[in-house]
Parts: C-alpha cells; sequence; structure tokens
C-alpha cells in the first residue's frame, strides 16, 4: 500500500507519549512496512492505524502497574504501545504462533524495551501470576475469561480493551465471572475528549 494510504500521525500522539513519542513513531512504521507482509494486520488498517491501533492502545496506559501479562498479544497491540507508554511496568507479552513472537521479540530489541519479556505459550499454559492481565479483540468475554483471570494474583485485575458490544459480552458470561470469582465488574470509556475513536475497557477485580 502506498505511503499516501498511511493515517498521519495525530497531533494528539505526542500528548499521549510524551517523551516516548519516538519510540511509538518507530513502532508504528515498522508496523506499517511490515505489518501486512507479515499477517499481523490487514490492509484496510493501514488508513486508521494511529487512531484505531496505536493511540486506542495507548489512551489507556495510566491504569497499568506492577507486572502486567498481554495474552494474545499479536501485532503488540497492546502490548508493545503500552510498554512504549509504561517503562516502569514489567510487561510479559503471551503470543503461542511462532510468526507472532518472532515479530514481538524483533521489535522489543529493535525499541530497546529492557521491561519486556515475549513468551511464546498459550495463556492456559503460562503458569505465573501478574498484578494484571490484558487482552485486545482476543475474543468474548466468556471465552476470554477463563483464560486470563487464572493468570491474575488474588486481588489484582483484569483490564480489557473491548468493542461497543461489551454489555452484552458481560450479560453473557455472569456464570464465567462467577465461576472465575471475577467481581467489580465496571466499564469505563477512555479518551471521549481526545480521540476520535474511544476506547473501552472493562476493569474487574479478580480473587483467589
Amino acid at each position: 500500500m502506498s505511503t499516501s494510504a498511511v493515517e498521519p500521525e495525530p497531533a494528539v500522539a505526542a500528548d499521549l507519549f510524551g517523551s516516548r513519542i519516538d519510540l511509538a513513531r518507530r513502532f508504528t512504521s515498522a508496523l506499517v512496512a511490515e505489518g501486512e507482509l507479515r499477517g499481523l494486520i490487514g490492509p484496510l488498517e493501514l488508513p486508521r492505524i494511529w487512531t484505531r491501533h496505536i493511540l486506542n492502545s495507548a489512551i489507556a496506559a495510566p491504569l497499568f502497574y506492577g507486572s502486567v501479562a498481554d495474552v494474545g498479544s499479536g501485532a503488540g497491540l497492546p502490548g508493545l504501545v503500552l510498554a512504549i507508554s509504561r517503562p516502569d511496568v514489567q510487561w510479559t507479552l503471551i503470543e503461542p504462533m511462532d510468526r507472532r513472537v518472532t515479530w514481538l521479540t524483533e521489535q522489543v530489541e529493535a525499541l530497546s524495551l529492557d521491561n519486556v519479556t515475549v513468551m511464546r505459550a498459550r495463556a492456559e499454559d503460562v503458569g505465573l501470576e501478574f498484578d494484571v492481565v490484558t487482552a485486545r479483540a482476543v475474543s468474548a468475554m466468556r471465552t476470554l475469561v477463563p483464560i486470563t483471570a487464572p493468570l491474575v494474583k488474588d486481588g489484582g485485575e483484569l483490564i480489557l480493551l473491548k468493542g461497543h458490544n461489551v454489555p452484552a459480552e458481560i450479560e453473557s458470561a455472569q456464570k464465567v465471572l462467577k465461576k472465575h470469582k471475577v467481581t467489580d465488574v465496571t466499564v469505563q470509556v477512555l479518551g471521549e475528549d481526545l480521540l476520535s475513536e474511544t476506547t473501552r475497557v472493562v476493569r474487574a477485580r479478580v480473587r483467589a
């Protein structure tokens, strides 16, 4: 795809990333250059790469703390974007597909992100616990909760980036939420005053 079809960087990007904006630009440029070729993003995503993907992930950065696992990290959305935004947080990117793991590892090295570990695994096989577990565009709540909640420390959080249909997803996942001791489920809408496309985040507490 020609560069004319790639979304220009919105002015708000520099505000969200601050001193880390150059790293965000480098990652976005790499995703534009190689993402479609390597099967990480579709061809229709380039005209909205910043709005729909980079800023959609970055707006949630202030919510995270401690140790965080990104389940199904894929192209690095949200995990790599969040790791760029929050160098004070330790990130583990969990991804089962080898070609995506290769991409993630390359980007971590290219951007010198010393707060990131890339793990090739299914979430069910990780066997570790984290303060927070996140995921974006992986699956519906009723199938996502069983693979993410077991990775959360007692009293830790799920912070899941979801779409417009999230209230219905939560409703259909009530039995699963109860089974995995997921409580205090709330939905936050982020970026209403900053972004042309807001981000919906499900936050919930997990008890052992």
